[in-house]
This record gives C-alpha cells, structure tokens and sequence, in this order.
C-alpha cells in the first residue's frame, strides 16, 4: 500500500526566513513585494518506508529523528493528559526558547504566564543558588525566615492581613473553598450556614476537585462528577443575574476573575465587580478575587483588581511569583483569617525557603513602580500593532486585553495559526473555545520582539483560510 503525504515546505533563505530577516543587527524587515505562498510537496510513501523513515511531519516542519526520540520515548511512560505542540525544549535566555536542534522561538506564552522574568534572569539565578546551599526545605512542622519575609512582603503590598501558602493556583483555590466554608461555619448558625459558591462562564480555576467545580467548561468536569455541589453559574458580566444568585445564608463565597485568561481574555467591568462586592456585603458572602494569571504585574498593575479600587476578602496567586518554581498563595483579611484554627489546612511542601526566596526576588522586581509603567506602555504599543496589523483580516473578531496578557479573537479556531507560528519560531497560546490566540510573554520582553511577534503572526494568517488547507 501507498499513502499520498504532503508537507509545507518552507524556504529558509534570507529573503524567505522572517526570524533570520529579524535577527540581521536589529534592523527592520524591508516591506516584502510578494505575497507569501508556502510551497507544497507530495509524495507517494510505501508503508514499509513510513514505517522506517528516521522524522515525521509537525506541519511547516520535520521532527528531527532526536525530537521524535524523545517524543516518543514520552508516549510510552507519560500519562497521556497533555497535548503537546511537536516541540522539545532545552534551554531559554530572555525571552527566546531554544528546542534540541537549536531552532530559536520568540516566546509569547511565558510557560502560561509564568515566566514573568524571561528565561536564566541573573538576579532569579543568585536567589535559589544562594537559598539552595542553605536550606531548601524543612516543612511547615518548623519555622523559616524566608517565608515569613515573603509573607510580610506580600501584606505591605496587597489588602491582605494574612498569606496561606500553596503550590501551585488550583491548590490556592481549594485552600480558598475552605477557608469560606469554615469562616461561614465560625461567623453562622452552625446548622445552617452558607456552603454554596457563585462562579461565571469563561471560568478557569483548576483542575483538582473543587476548583474543578468552580470552573464553567463542562468538558472539563464531566468525565469527573459528581464534583463539588452547590456551585451556581452566571454570565461573566450580568450584573442582575450575579443579584439573584448571591443569596443570605446560602452563599457561602463568590469566585471570579478580574480578568478572565483561560476563558479568552475576558476583562470584568468596574460597575460589574462593585456589585458582586455590594451583594456578597448584603448577604454575608466572601469575595474572592481569582488573580492566578492575571495578577502580578500581568495587566500593568501589581493586581489585576487594583484599577477598579474594590477590594475582596480573599485573593489567590500563583502562576509568576516564583519566577518558574511551585508556588501558590492565598492572600486573607484578618476576618477571614480569624476563621482558621491550626490543622485546618496545611501542605508539606508550601512556602519552602527555598521557593519563597526566589518569590521574593520576583516580587521586588515586579512591584517597582517603573517595571509596572514598562508593562503597561509596551502593553499599549502591542495592542495597537496588533490591531493594525490584523484588524483588517475577516477572521479576526477583536484585540483585546489590558497589559501583557492579550487575546486575539477569531471566527475560526486557531490551532492553525498557532501551528504556523511555531513552524516560523513564534510560541503562543489559544483560549476560549479554541478560537482566542493567547498573548502572555515575558513581562521583560522587548517592544523589537513584540514587533518581530506581530509581524509573525501576520505572516501567518492564510493558515486559518480553509480554502488554503486541504
């Protein structure tokens, strides 16, 4: 048997290769007189071929037989929970990613929004060489000045009285469940206090098993029911919908987030959040402020929440405090705090010295005023270049976002064009129903290589064109 196989061929010379015109001294690309054409290559393969050919196809690229090693090698001892783009990392710097044939990416996804300082950043490096030949873990049957200097740090600089930490967001979450059960248990009739929780479409808040409960994708939490009850969902934004669900003596907490990330990039209004905490005042209900992705410094603020001046009982954080390491925060008032007696949560791991130390330098780094101004100025220029560049093309809906974290929404889905990103050295995300390209680079990243992402990702917009992929 033979089978028809077919590939894009791309050509790598100067004039062809956007990443090699790039990199040629900092200068800009001259304007290109052609229109891009991708040149197509069939054959006819025999199986026996196929079966013995050294790479396989990934799109505009063949694996090399290194990357399909490994690739495979994954398959065999890897629980298949992860589908992953054909790429094998090896080693970063700044803001650019390198795979194990030595291909440069531009790195627009930051580890989903982790990597707020890039790749190998020196002060990063010194924190946890110096922490690690101290003390990297002792758990929490003892104390560590580490944690406690991060913890004072994180008060001075949030609403917050109290820190809980965690590992990593979804763990945050379900620190935050219970915290609201057990603050309504304390403050309520304890035969009928308030269990249940307010949560929104386009939700994201994990996947353990009550954060999982909290989130709006029903492919995500089907295969699992029955999850946690008493969660009611409303439509993020709908101001008399979120009333009527908020309810005295039911509702023990409200879950949102002031941005949504994996939801498509989704910005809550102020007049929205005013009355999620105006109605959780009426009832007795907890506010809890959901800034796992959006916060620290991801908008141009330190919080994500910060612009509309409302305030929750609790926050939750993770994703970038720790520079890349495992970490998860829950941020408390003295209210909730007062709720929570020793033994009623805990983690063996959380809040290690050596964890804490590295956050610590992150922080300080973040919340310097000039850092957030940087954040919100090339926010703003990415925005616009994004908008000119593509907002003539049928398929893109809206450019959206605040900051660095940046949606472009399609009518299509976007697989497509994120597949031809990568195969030209460009690394994003999608979200929403698979029709958002997701923008979250490195907070340090450069406007050049904002620019050098545009130009990308307008390189490569036939690819969502279904009469130009058969």
């Amino acid at each position: 048997m033979y089978s028809l196989q077919s590939f894009i061929a791309v050509s790598t010379s100067p004039a062809n290769d956007l990443r090699h015109l790039f990199r040629l001294n900092g200068q800009k690309a001259p304007p290109s007189t052609q229109p891009y054409l991708p040149r197509i290559s069939c054959c006819f393969v025999s199986e026996d071929t196929q079966k013995s050919a050294p790479s396989i196809s990934t799109g505009n690229r063949l694996l090399s037989a290194k990357s399909q090693d490994i690739i495979e090698r994954e398959k065999r001892v890897l629980m298949g929970t992860y589908a992953r783009a054909p790429v094998v990392l090896v080693r970063g710097k700044g803001c650019k990613l390198y795979d194990v044939d030595g291909m440069e990416y531009v790195d627009m996804a930051a580890g989903i929004a982790v990597n707020s300082l890039g790749y190998g950043d020196g002060e990063w490096m010194k924190a946890v060489v110096e922490q690690a030949k101290s003390l990297a873990h002792v758990s929490n049957v003892y104390y560590s000045e580490p944690q406690v200097i991060l913890a004072e740090h994180l008060v001075e600089c949030s609403f917050a009285d109290r820190v809980f930490f965690t590992n990593s967001g979804t763990e945050a979450n379900e620190a935050a469940i219970k915290f609201a059960r057990k603050f309504q248990r304390v403050s309520g009739d304890s035969d009928t206090h308030a269990t249940e929780f307010v949560s929104f479409s386009n939700s994201f808040h994990g996947r353990t098993m009550g954060a999982l409960a909290l989130t709006s994708k029903e492919n995500y939490r089907l295969p699992f029911e029955p999850v946690m009850p008493g969660v009611k969902f409303v439509e993020y934004g709908d101001i008399d919908g979120a009333k009527k669900a908020i309810v005295s003596g039911k509702t023990a907490a409200v879950f949102v987030e002031p941005v949504q990330g994996e939801g498509g990039i989704h910005s809550a209004t102020k007049e929205f959040l005013q009355t999620l905490r105006t109605a959780c005042d009426d009832a007795g209900a907890l506010l809890i402020f959901d800034e796992v992705q959006c916060g620290l410094g991801r908008t141009g603020y330190l919080w994500a929440h910060e612009p509309y001046g409302i305030v929750p009982d609790i926050m939750t954080l993770a994703k970038p405090l720790a520079g890349g390491l495992p970490i998860g925060v829950v941020l408390t008032t003295e209210k909730v705090a007062a709720a929570i007696s020793y033994g009623d949560h805990g983690s063996t791991f959380a809040g290690s010295p050596l964890v804490c130390h590295a956050a610590l330098t992150v922080l300080k780094r973040i919340k310097d005023p000039s850092f957030l101004s940087a954040v919100t100025k090339k926010g703003l220029y990415f925005k616009e270049l994004l908008t000119h560049k593509l907002g003539a093309n049928s398929h893109v809906k809206e450019v959206r976002g605040l900051g660095l974290i940046i949606g472009i929404e399609l009518d299509v889905l976007a697989s497509p064009l994120v597949d031809a990103c990568r195969a030209l050295g460009l690394l994003v995300l999608t979200a929403g129903k698979g029709n958002v390209v997701r923008l979250v680079p490195p907070l340090i990243i450069s406007e050049e290589e904002l620019k050098q992402a545009a130009d990308i990702i307008e390189r490569c917009l036939p690819a969502l064109d279904a009469d130009s992929v058969h």
